[in-house]
């Protein structure tokens, strides 16, 4: 079964919603500027700002078959940076604690759907091969 973008996508912004009492447009929209460039989420960049970062290993056990390992909400406000978190968090209207709760859950749920065998599937951001080049 080969797994959509849509569906990908649709996946972090319903947990995010869930976790958040807030709708999936609103999640989406807040998505798309914390992790994107524009309207179109860069999950590459993301990878690579983990091992920019030093925290590489999280990211290869996202893109990677086996167990995902767990990222803190701080390794993740180091990574998405302090002021697009508090940014995303108010456009949302809840607190950064709660944003990044909510994403440290589902975010590497998202990658990890989003990549197979270590790869990210080439229609997220353009960037699908960059994260494994940098891993």
């Amino acid at each position: 079964m080969k797994v959509k973008i849509m569906d990908i996508m649709n996946l972090a912004k319903g947990m995010l919603a869930q976790k958040l009492g807030g709708n999936n447009a609103a999640v989406g929209a807040a998505l798309n500027g914390l992790l994107g460039q524009g309207d179109k989420m860069d999950l590459g960049s993301l990878v690579s700002g983990f091992k920019e970062k030093g925290m590489g290993d999280v990211a290869e056990s996202w893109l990677g078959d086996g167990e995902n390992k767990p990222v803190s909400t701080d390794q993740l406000k180091e990574v998405l940076g302090e002021d697009q978190v508090a940014q995303a968090a108010a456009q949302l209207g809840t607190d950064e604690g709660s944003l990044l709760d909510g994403l440290k859950d589902a975010l590497p749920q998202m990658i990890d759907k989003a990549s197979s065998g270590g790869s990210l599937l080439g229609g997220l951001g353009g960037l699908g091969g960059m994260a494994k080049k940098f891993l």
